[in-house]
Formats: structure tokens, C-alpha cells, sequence
């Protein structure tokens, strides 16, 4: 099944041709102090959760500047930790319990040391997977990779050549991805693929399969486009909230497909929830239905300064808890106020639909990302597939529409608002709540 175009043709030539409405990238300076008050008391909550899988930025360097990046990657941070405080940080994740560590970027293969990171990880017994557009991935950077122990590469890879090549702001960038999965199965190094879901790449959903499957990849994972950092610069080629109701079918179609090609799918934490394709989608969840955010509970990001936060996307002015330089691991996850928010948010913090909705509790509104980068605040979340099916019963659905910019620093968001309208009303019949 190929998923229908959200765009007119003329909708989608524009897009494709668009000019990026920011060239310059984000220019660093030191972080201020991190050290964060911290609570006095230690409660079995925060013993009992533990981080289980963790994402790392290690460094904000990279080679591409890529149209949709949620941290506006290019240009390091001027504070990034160096090798002998990224291996400190390594051992403290160890102690913790945690079993996974991802690395991610800008660029990670661009940071000094990285193969090094590697191997202190797989050395304190977690697994070690990474994340790359692949740009720089060659032969070498791939071996280098495997003798340091790395147990899989994620390549990303949006759409077909002329769609992925736009969102990368590269011609030739899907040619360097596709080239990196070669080296990678000639040298026996394993990879999968990960696949950004907005208006461009929505109908390129069957050909990016069938790309990853001829490539011979183990694993696809895939996620919506979050309005945050440079994607909140082209709020138009986001999804909007009614995209899911023809989304999902065609999601559920090519998981089933990977299945019977041994191929592993796993659908982000973005893409939700509990609509008539949940148990497929989200067969390989420990409860096997969708669930609420697990930042601060199961996972941990970590900035390349060293800024801790429950989950490496969230925006970095409210949701870092401390630094690494500054205190320890055990002691920002135990004790600080932003590591703790899931683990203390009811359905009181929820508004909008979600507050009313049946499966508020077991929910709570879904990705705090995408909530916080539409709204500012989490509790409210129209990326919904249960949300769009339930107004479209009532011959209704709902629109986001961006009233503020994004200022322009990495991991940041503008402000959305919800438009309720008539299914297929004319503009001037819709109103706004």
C-alpha cells in the first residue's frame, strides 16, 4: 500500500523548491552553571526507575545541516566534554543498570575519541549502537566502528533520492547513505534504517522500505517530524493532525511486511495512540499497546556538554535536571525535578482532549516532545490516532497552526495553536479554541 500524498502537486513542487528560511547556524557559547537545585529526598520511585536505554550527543558537530534537524547540528558546542569526561560519564552509566547506549550527533563519528567511547561502553558490559546520516560513514570510520565493538549502525533515510536530498539540504546525501549501508554489509557490521515521517517523505514510505530491505538491513524504526529546531522553521511540511488517519493504515501495512521479512519495526513514541492498529504497531512493546512518555523513567539523554535530561530531544532551557560536570548521574537522576516529571505526572497535568479522554490514564498524553514543541508546555497531544478518528465521527478534525517562530538555538520550538474545524470546511466556516 502507498500511502496518499497529503500534498497537491503543485503543493509538493513548492515545497521541494522552498529556500531554507535560516542559513547560519547557531553560534555556542559556555553554558552557564548547571548545578540545579536538587531534592533533599530520595523516594523508592526514584530507585525503582531506572534508565534502561540512554541516547548521547556527542557532539553537535556534523557535516550536513539538515533541513528537519531537531538540535540544529553543525557547528560543536564550545563546551563539549572532553574524552576523559565522556569515559567518566560512561562508567556512571554502567553503575546506574543502564543496558543500551546510542550515540548520535551532529555527527558522533566527527568527535575525537569516539571509537574510544565504543569501547569503554561494550567494556562496562552495555550495548553500543549509533545513529548516522552517513555522509562521512566510509570504509574506514565502519571498521574502525566494528573493532571497537559497535553492534549496529541506524542509517537515516526520508523518502527517495530527491525528497531525502531536500529535507538533508544536500544533493548526494542519499547516495552517501545508501553508500554506508554497503560498507556496512560487506563488512558484516549490522545496520538498520531510521525513517522521519512528515508531507515530503509520506508517500516515499513503501519505496524507503523496500530500499532498507534490498540493502539487507535488520531494523526500521520510525517517527513523526516534531516541529522543534529547524523543522519548526517549515511548519508546512510538518503532518497535520488528520495525516494520521491515512498514515496508519499504510503503517500497519509495512510492519507486517517487515515481519515476514525478518526485518524488526519499531514505531516511535511520537506516533500514537491506541487506534485500531495499535496491537500491530505496537506488538514489541513489554505491554504489547501504546503507553505513556518514558523520559526520566526508562531513558536518559545526554547533551554534549554534559546537560542531563529525560529524553535527548526535549528542549534544553526547561528539561535539563544537571550537568555531569557538576554532579553525578545517580544524584541528577534520583533527585532532580525535571528527571522526575513522568515519573510524578497524573491525569491533573493533562488539558485539552487528552484531559477528557478515555485513555488519559494510561496515556498522559503521549510524547512529551511533541506536546512541548507545540504548546510549550506537555499535557495536550493532537498527534493522535485515536484523537482524529474520534472528531472525524463527529465530522470534525484539527489543524496546528504556528502563531510564534522558533528563536533559532538548538532544540528549541515556536508556538502552535489547535484549530477545530469542519471536516473539509471552507476557511472561512473554521474557528479557532
Amino acid at each position: 500500500m502507498t500511502a496518499p500524498d497529503a500534498l497537491s502537486a503543485s503543493e509538493r513542487e513548492l515545497l521541494m523548491r522552498a529556500p531554507r528560511p535560516r542559513v547560519a547556524l547557531p553560534v555556542f557559547r559556555e553554558s552557564a552553571s548547571r548545578r540545579l537545585p536538587l531534592a533533599g529526598n530520595v523516594r523508592a520511585v526514584d530507585r525503582s526507575d531506572r534508565p534502561v536505554y540512554v541516547v548521547w550527543e556527542l557532539t553537535l558537530k556534523c557535516d550536513l545541516a539538515c533541513r528537519h534537524c531537531g538540535s540544529r547540528a553543525g557547528a560543536p558546542r564550545s563546551d563539549e566534554l572532553s574524552l576523559d569526561e565522556a569515559l567518566g560519564v560512561v562508567r556512571q552509566l554502567a553503575e546506574l543498570g543502564v543496558k543500551e547506549v546510542t550515540l548520535i550527533g551532529g555527527e558522533a563519528y566527527l568527535y575525537e575519541g569516539w571509537t574510544q567511547v565504543i569501547a569503554a561502553i561494550r567494556a562496562h558490559g552495555m550495548q553500543s549502537s549509533l545513529v548516522t546520516a552517513g555522509r562521512g560513514f566510509d570504509e574506514t570510520r565502519a571498521r574502525a566502528a566494528k573493532a571497537a565493538g559497535l553492534q549496529t549502525v541506524s542509517f537515516s533515510l526520508d523518502g527517495n533520492r530527491a525528497t531525502h536530498d531536500r529535507l538533508r539540504a544536500l544533493d548526494g546525501a542519499y547516495e552517501a547513505a545508501r553508500s554506508g549501508m554497503r560498507v556496512c554489509r560487506a563488512i558484516g557490521l549490522p545496520f538498520s534504517v531510521n525513517t522521519q515521517v512528515n508531507r515530503l517523505s509520506l508517500p516515499h514510505l513503501e519505496h524507503v522500505f523496500e530500499s532498507l530491505a534490498e540493502a539487507g538491513a535488520h531494523g526500521w524504526q520510525i517517527q513523526l517530524t516534531v516541529p522543534a529546531g529547524r523543522a519548526a522553521d517549515e511548519p508546512e511540511v510538518l503532518l497535520q493532525p488528520y495525516d494520521l488517519l491515512r498514515l496508519f493504515p499504510v503503517l500497519a501495512e509495512l510492519k507486517q511486511r517487515a515481519e515476514r521479512a525478518r526485518i524488526k519495526c519499531l514505531i516511535g513514541n511520537n506516533l500514537g495512540y491506541f487506534g485500531p492498529y495499535d496491537h500491530v504497531l505496537r506488538d514489541l512493546s513489554p505491554c504489547g499497546h501504546s503507553q505513556s512518555c518514558q523520559a526520566g523513567r526508562l531513558g536518559l539523554g545526554i547533551e554534549a556538554n554534559g546537560d542531563i535530561k529525560g529524553c535527548p530531544s526535549l528542549p534544553t532551557d526547561r528539561w535539563v535536571g544537571g550537568n555531569a560536570r557538576e554532579r553525578t548521574l545517580e544524584e541528577i537522576w534520583e533527585r532532580s525535578e525535571p528527571l522526575r516529571y513522568n515519573r510524578d505526572r497524573t491525569v491533573d497535568d493533562l488539558w485539552g482532549f487528552c484531559r477528557s479522554c478515555y485513555y488519559a490514564d494510561e496515556c498522559r498524553a503521549g510524547c512529551t516532545w511533541m506536546a512541548t514543541s507545540l504548546f510549550g508546555r506537555p499535557g495536550n497531544n493532537p498527534y493522535c490516532h485515536h484523537r482524529a478518528l474520534e472528531l472525524e465521527k463527529l465530522g470534525q478534525r484539527e489543524r496546528v497552526v504556528q502563531r510564534t517562530p522558533a528563536p533559532g538555538s538548538p532544540f528549541d520550538h515556536g508556538l502552535f495553536e489547535i484549530v477545530l474545524e469542519p471536516t473539509a470546511a471552507p476557511v472561512a466556516n473554521r474557528q479557532s479554541r
